[in-house]
């Protein structure tokens, strides 16, 4: 699967995001600090990884910043994007399975490299709920 990465900050925890992902066989491409020459700030790496998803260039994002707010909600201003701030593996399950997120943001204050990884895999093995009740308030946001 195609993935945009981005962050407003280089360190630690986005690149080990971007490690995990690779080695379970994802595609990375990588926007904001991750990009050489990029714009950094928070609104622009949102609305690019935003872009990207909503788009099709990729069929699913990881955005950081410090408290992964700023990111999040700038990706959720791009139509199609519905971009959820998660701080554990149940919360990350939960945003893809019932609210069919497509863009998983991470506190790089708040959240360490293990429990990331926790949530980098409860969301890439749940998927968006055929529930005809959950799609219809999805389509409700839209």
């Amino acid at each position: 699967m195609k993935v945009a990465l981005g962050s407003d900050l280089a360190g630690e925890l986005p690149e080990a995001v971007d490690r995990w992902l690779r080695e379970h066989d994802h595609e990375v491409v990588r926007f904001g600090a991750l990009a050489p020459g990029r714009d950094d700030a928070w609104p622009s790496v949102g609305r690019e990884v935003g872009r990207c998803v909503a788009g099709g260039a990729a069929q699913c994002g990881v955005l950081c910043c410090w408290t992964g707010t700023g990111v999040s909600i700038a990706a959720n201003k791009v139509a199609g994007v519905r971009a959820a701030l998660c701080g554990d593996a149940e919360t990350a399950r939960g945003a893809r399975e019932w609210n069919d997120a497509n863009v998983l943001c991470l506190s790089m204050r708040a959240t360490a490299v293990p429990v990331a990884q926790e949530m980098l895999e409860a969301w890439f093995a749940s998927a968006p709920t055929r529930d005809p009740a959950y799609r219809a308030m999805i389509a409700d946001v839209e």
